[in-house]
Order: C-alpha cells, then structure tokens, then sequence
C-alpha cells in the first residue's frame, strides 16, 4: 500500500498530539509539521525526524501532500481550510468547523466540488465507550451532560459553548435521531473579557426528548459525563475512563451492570479513520463530508447566541 503524505498545522497541545500518533503510523509518510512558533516547530521536527514549516503555505502542493490536519485557533480554521481545499488536498480540521455557518457551506461545498475528504475533529465520536452507548441507547427521553475543566488560555478565540459543550451536541444530534423544536440557554463569562466560561443550555427535541447541558472550564477537576434515561433503562457514561453503567428495569427492581468496553485511544481512531477516508476520496466519486459538523455548529451557535441575549439584559 502506498503511503500517504501527510502534515500537521498548528502545534499546540493537541497539534502535537497529532503530530506524534501520525509518525507512529504504518501507512502514513509524516512529511512535516508547521507553526508560527519557530522554536516549538523546530523542536518538534527534531524529535521526530522530519521537516519544519513557518507557513502552512509552503504545503500547499498535492503533488506533495496529500492530507493535512489543521490544529489551529477556530478563527485561522476557515481560511487554512479552503486554501487546501482548493489546491487538492483532503482536511481534517479541529472542531468547530468554523466560526460560521456560511463559512462552514462554503467548506463544505468546496470540499464537495473537488472531490475531497473533509473531516472535523468531534473526537469524542471516536471514544469505545460511546460506540457502546450507540448500540444501548432506544429513544431517550432526558439526557443530562456535564464537561468540566480548568481553564487553558488556548481557547480564548472561543467561549465554552464551542470549545467544550459542541461535543455534546454532536453527540446528541447522533443519539436523539430527532429535529431540534427548542433551546434555552445561558451563561456567564469570568475569566474571558468576551466569552462565557460556564454554560448550561436545555434543548428540546421535536420527539419528545429533553437534553440539558453543562459545560465549564472553571473548575479545577476534570469530569465528562452523560446520563441517558428512557423507557426500559438509565445508561451513565464517563468519557474520560471510557467506562459505562446500564441501569435496566426488572420488573419493579433495577438491576446494574458494568457495560464491556475495550478501551482504546480516540485521537487515534479518528486519526486513523481521516486517513481511510483520504483513500477513499481517491477512488470514490463521494468523499466523506462532514455535514453534522455543521449542524453542531448550528446549534452551538444558536446556544452562544441565547447566552449573549440574556447577558445584554443584564449589562
């Protein structure tokens, strides 16, 4: 199998992440990674043995490249994104997809129009334990979310709703099956002179389903969990340890259990399967697109946008 040329933009924490598990790949080549940051690229391109780059400009040649990731703040996504686009070069970009809607189409349809992969970064998708919650979930009728953590000033271009609480809408839109007939939402900004830091947002599906939603990056312990209630059973979830608990009804007793779960690594798997998607964007006249993407960012801007309203009345 012939390898694919990959690079890396952006190195950050988790651009540096992407950049260490595509060096460890069999069938990718890791032909380079770029930053800003003419120290941090250097460092990075010695450890792993390959070439540095100050402008991702430099790797806009598909004859050269073949699939990038780009790991950059939110607001560099859209322009990064089209360039590569538009010279022939299939896309896996961090979430969210933009800071838009219209620039987000715009992606979209370009990606389309030239045949192209483009993938975005909703890793949590890719976590074993929500693959096994896929395969229990049956018309769920409340879910409740929590994703905690401390504040990192890589995230500042962005409030919480799009740096953390998206994922949980991604995953919902997935779960629920269903149009959305409502959102509520609010906020608060504490650290952040522009963005909330906390939020909590209640959607209401048009089948009946309720979701509430909490995201904060102001506390100092990490915690990521979903709890699904329906009909026959409560499913409790935790993203970090890949671990779940079905609780199911018997009768008028509950019985508990452990759901089994091989855990593996999500950036992994997602990273793995942009690269099974680059390959298919060769041979295939429909490339994988992704469209939900853009539907998270719909709702989460929707979200942002209720939290702004309510803060306005009170400022």
């Amino acid at each position: 199998m012939e390898k694919l040329n990959v690079a890396v933009i952006g190195l950050g924490a988790l651009g540096s992440k992407h950049a260490s598990i595509y060096s460890n790949l069999n069938d990718v080549n890791l032909l380079g990674v770029c930053d800003i940051d003419k120290a941090k690229v250097g460092e990075m391109a010695k450890t792993l043995n390959i070439t540095p780059f100050v402008s991702h400009q430099d790797l806009l040649d598909k004859d050269k490249v073949d699939a990038v990731s780009i790991v950059t703040p939110t607001g560099s996504h859209y322009d990064i994104a089209r360039e590569f686009l538009l010279n022939g070069i299939n896309v896996l970009i961090e979430k969210p997809i933009t800071k838009t809607l219209p620039q987000a189409e715009e992606l979209i349809n370009l990606a389309r129009e030239k045949g192209l992969t483009l993938q975005v970064g909703h890793v949590e998708r890719f976590n074993s334990a929500v693959g096994q919650l896929k395969k229990m979930s049956n018309h769920p009728r409340f879910v409740e979310v929590h994703r905690l953590g401390p504040y990192t000033p890589r995230v500042k271009d962005v409030g919480v709703v799009l740096d953390l609480m998206i994922h949980d809408v991604d995953i919902l839109l997935t779960i629920v099956g269903s149009d959305i007939e409502r959102v509520e939402a609010v906020g608060v900004n504490v650290i952040s002179p522009l963005h909330e830091d906390i939020a909590n947002a209640r959607i209401t599906f048009k089948n009946g389903c309720v979701a509430n939603l909490t995201a904060s990056r102001l506390t100092e312990k990490a915690m990521r969990k979903i709890r699904i209630f329906q009909e026959d059973a409560y499913i409790s979830l935790d993203y970090l340890n890949q671990s779940a608990r079905i609780h199911r009804k018997a009768g008028f007793r509950i019985s508990i259990a452990d759901v089994d779960i091989k855990k593996e690594e999500p950036l992994r798997l997602e990273i793995k399967n942009f690269i099974d998607h680059a390959r298919q964007a060769q041979s295939t006249k429909e490339p994988y697109i992704d469209k939900q993407a853009k539907e998270a960012l719909r709702v989460a801007l929707e979200i942002t946008e209720k939290i702004k309203q309510r803060l306005h009345r009170f400022s």
